[in-house]
């Protein structure tokens, strides 16, 4: 292909690679995106999984970061597409018939925990109020100085509690500690850390703030509003087209590659300098996931109501049996009682399942490339909390963290955060630098979860990538206007 040429290529059309493409086309570049599977969307892709009609997120699910991210923000995400928001961001059920309720209304939540609902308060409220501020300090490279160092010390202060062995020392019961680990346990880290404590709080200051909006008609629809927006500035979209070297691509002044390290390593071949590949070789990737999808013939029959009207609920137990649940994946065992992460899409989203029909998403951590199936001990923790569910399954699609990672060239070994997120790799993500997205090959640029902010669906690595490539190749700083109108209000106000 060395006759053609673009101004620049992306390789992957996962949300990361397509922020960098619409970025890089409404900076007026001609752009190509490279995408191996048949359709693009990499992790906001949504398939028929477990039967016709039944509408299944193949990996991300529930999007607090669609209203926080910076990038959504400039992008308009909310402008473009249909999100709903439950009232009820999470739940956490507990033994008789308990449960922890995380409603959009900060006051109504802690009103709900008891002894412990003033320390939940005052732990989370300051962090609510700042949730904009939070999601620029935690969705930025850890080594640049903070636009906010009030939120940045506050948020801090509190994660550093939070991940340490005096998370419990605020509390006397035990609806609040559950509540707060079900949602640092997305991180699929050890327990308590001060990593998975950071995105915890973040996540959950989220939750009391804008919420967690589900995208209706999955979350295929962010990546579609992606593409349809490169399109609509000239850029291409290749789909179906494996790159297995630099070499297969046109010349362009940028090259930017939605891959994980070790694949930029195969990618660039000799072209790599010895010493950066060494740094590369020394980044570590987390455990897996195992993924169960079920068709149902009626909502989940939670022994908690609340958790009906829930857009997520996390199962496990008590804080210390999820992290108990946790470390042992960490040490590479399989949990009897193992932590579930479900999502009930198609309480608030019709066009998932046919009429009279639900589905349910739901994953659980294991040991990197494991092959075990874990869908009797999903379903066995759910009916735990939610006597009679076996009885309203009709279909389940369950892959093993092996499966995933053969799917998804980006997972290696099932890790869906592409590079374990400790707080580390998060400094060094993959490389200590103050442009981690610059490679020293000229023009080749990393825009994965494998840099900075780290994993979850936000568009930021791409776009920040985007950005370095822009400065570096085309000797513009100008931020490209993203909005689907430039004449309308920025779609994310707020604290």
């Amino acid at each position: 292909m060395t006759g053609e040429r673009v101004d620049a290529v992306v390789v992957g059309a996962g949300p990361n690679g397509l922020a960098a493409a619409v970025t890089l086309a409404r900076a007026g570049l001609a752009v190509r995106v490279y995408e191996q599977a048949p359709h693009p969307g990499g992790g906001t892709a949504t398939r028929e999984l477990t039967g016709p009609g039944y509408r299944h997120d193949v990996c991300s699910a529930v999007h607090p970061l669609a209203l926080e991210s910076r990038f959504f923000r400039e992008f308009g995400l909310a402008q473009r597409i249909d999100l709903h928001t439950p009232e009820v961001s999470f739940g956490h059920p507990l033994d008789g018939g308990r449960a922890a309720v995380a409603y959009r209304d900060l006051a109504r939540t802690a009103a709900g925990l008891g002894r412990d609902g003033a320390a939940y308060r005052a732990l989370v409220a300051p962090l609510a109020e700042r949730s904009t501020r939070i999601a620029r300090f935690t969705g930025s490279p850890l080594l640049r100085v903070p636009d906010d160092p009030v939120a940045a010390l506050l948020f801090g202060l509190r994660a550093i509690e939070q991940g340490s062995p005096l998370w419990g020392a605020r509390f006397a019961q035990d609806l609040a500690p559950a509540l707060l680990t079900g949602v640092a346990a997305h991180t699929i880290l050890p327990q308590p850390g001060l990593a998975a404590a950071g995105a915890g709080l973040a996540l959950t200051a989220y939750a009391h703030a804008r919420g967690w909006p589900i995208p209706i008609g999955g979350s295929q629809a962010i990546a579609d509003a992606m593409v349809d927006d490169l399109r609509a500035h000239g850029g291409e979209l290749i789909t179906d087209h494996e790159v297995r070297s630099l070499d297969d691509l046109p010349t362009a002044r940028a090259v930017l590659l939605d891959v994980t390290p070790r694949t930029l390593i195969r990618l660039a071949g000799e072209r790599m300098p010895a010493r950066y590949r060494r740094a590369l070789d020394r980044f570590r990737y987390g455990a897996g996931v195992a993924k169960v999808d079920f068709a149902l013939t009626a909502p989940v029959p939670w022994e908690h109501a609340e958790l009906r009207r829930a857009g997520v609920v996390h199962v496990g137990g008590t804080r210390a049996e999820i992290a108990a649940a946790e470390n042992a994946v960490q040490r590479g065992g399989h949990p009897e009682r193992p932590y579930v992460l479900v999502a009930q899409q198609s309480l608030f989203d019709p066009t998932r399942a046919p009429a009279g029909g639900q589905t349910l998403w739901t994953y659980t951590h294991v040991p990197a490339g494991s092959d075990v199936d874990r869908r009797e001990a999903v379903i066995a923790q759910i009916e735990r909390f939610a006597p009679g569910f076996r009885d309203v399954i009709v279909h389940t699609a369950s892959v093993t963290a092996s499966d995933v990672a053969r799917q998804h060239p980006n997972y290696p070994g099932g890790d869906i955060s592409a590079g374990a997120a400790t707080f580390g790799q998060l400094l060094r993500r993959p490389v200590l630098s103050p442009d981690p997205w610059r490679t020293p090959i000229s023009g080749l640029y990393l825009a994965s979860a494998s840099t900075p902010p780290g994993p979850g669906v936000h568009g930021l690595a791409g776009w920040y990538a985007a950005l370095s490539a822009l400065r570096h190749e085309f000797g513009t700083r100008a931020l490209p206007d993203l909005s689907p109108d430039p004449l309308s209000p920025d779609p994310g106000t707020g604290t």
